[in-house]
């Protein structure tokens, strides 16, 4: 891969056109290489200036612009990833059946570099047995076919069907990115047929209606996990307490608010999980007793006691009473060092604590990885295995936070 990651947007000819316009300004903004290659139907709904805007390249539908340069081949050839999105029914079925009979199903059929289909059409065409047989054929040869979302389709119809929000295929394709490659160009699927949960955010305990006790955390790490197992193949659900991100496409996702409701919803999830990734951060206490009303000031400038009492430990309760025997349980530490230890001897001695499988360190002294895209950490394994992840990316991190999950797998 170039220093500048070569990106190629497909865009078929669905109403979400207009949202690819989106994924191409995210791409160009954060440095890749981008050649949009459009359908001709694409171009009844954006037209060719507006792609060559955003890319800064020329824009063509067909094979016969610039045929010197044989585009129909080398745009694919060159390609480090390929992305269609929207990708409607018909160009599903042409992909599927090795149709070449424009620029972008012939680059489809020469890229020999991880493709991701982003699909968008009505709920009856998603549906219909033939997309189906489709879609299973296109994952079936190593394409990455993402979820459609649920929502408003065109006129008054909702449902299955709508186009995932641009900045979550932005994010699946950065993950998609950065995984390590096999020797003939796609990425390894090594979670397929695997069932995990991830936990991500922060839990919040309520001291009356307008007030509580929580946490720094944004899911921001726990949501990359999610995505990131997702691209290899796993069956994903994501217990998210109290963020704001986007949905994740191709998850199953469960909002919860109380470290008693994580608990709950992690528990029932994980019932026939193989690995449970808890990035959560609980909140370590809850008030004995909440008001049903606001709190007010006291006339005399006192402040209310406040007596709070222990919440139960998610992570030691899982790792201690697994709902599989072979189940890989992973929990996190956010640590700053004290007196008693470094950040590593904490995080070890939490690890025999707590008895999971792996536990990812960070060092959050000085406020340092909360709310950030990027984060390092240290993979402690029970086995006595110390994994250095090294600054990167959230995203690169989790796909670090797999490989370690996949070899306790492979035991």
């Amino acid at each position: 891969m170039t220093d500048r990651p070569r990106v190629v947007v497909g865009v078929a000819g669905g109403i979400a056109a207009y949202k690819a316009c989106e994924l191409v300004r995210r791409f160009t903004e954060s440095g890749h290489d981008v050649t949009v290659v459009p359908t001709q139907a694409a171009l009844e709904f954006v037209g060719a200036p507006t792609w060559a805007a955003l890319s800064g390249k020329p824009v063509a539908a067909d094979v016969w612009s610039n045929v010197h340069e044989v585009p129909h081949v080398r745009i694919g050839q060159e390609a480090d990833l390929v992305v269609v999105a929207p990708a409607t029914a018909d160009l599903l079925a042409r992909a599927a059946h090795g149709l070449a009979d424009d620029l972008l199903t012939s680059t489809l059929l020469t890229a020999r570099c991880p493709v991701v289909l982003a699909p968008a059409m009505h709920t009856e065409m998603w549906e219909n047995a033939a997309t189906e047989a489709n879609v299973a054929i296109l994952r079936e040869r190593g394409t990455l076919v993402i979820e459609p979302a649920d929502g408003r389709l065109t006129g008054k119809d909702t449902g299955r069907g709508r186009l995932p929000d641009p900045a979550e295929i932005f994010e699946t394709c950065v993950g998609v990115l950065q995984r390590s490659r096999d020797a003939d160009g796609t990425f390894a699927r090594d979670l397929v047929g695997r069932r995990v949960v991830v936990s991500a955010g922060g839990t919040r305990e309520h001291l009356d209606p307008v007030r509580f006790l929580g946490n720094r955390s944004s899911g921001l790490q726990g949501y990359a996990l999610a995505r990131a197992a997702a691209v290899r193949g796993a069956e994903v659900t994501l217990v998210a307490a109290n963020t704001e991100l986007p949905d994740p496409s191709g998850v199953t996702l469960l909002r919860v608010g109380s470290t008693a409701e994580l608990q709950d919803a992690v528990l029932a999830a994980a019932a026939d999980a193989d690995a449970v990734v808890m990035a959560a951060a609980p909140a370590d206490f809850r008030p004995t007793k909440v008001s049903d009303t606001k709190i007010k000031k006291a006339g005399d400038g006192s402040a209310p006691t406040i007596e709070l009492e222990q919440n139960p430990d998610i992570l030691a309760g899982i790792s201690h009473d697994r709902p599989r025997p072979d189940a890989v349980i992973v929990g996190f530490a956010a640590e700053t060092g004290d007196e008693t230890g470094s950040v590593l001897e904490l995080g070890r001695a939490k690890l025999e604590r707590k008895g999971c499988d792996l536990l990812v360190v960070n060092d959050v002294g000085g406020g340092r990885v909360f709310g950030e895209a990027d984060n390092q950490a240290v993979i402690l394994g029970r086995d006595g295995t110390a994994v250095d992840v090294p600054r990167a990316s959230k995203v690169a991190v989790a796909h670090a936070i797999w490989d370690q999950v996949v070899r306790l797998l492979a035991r």
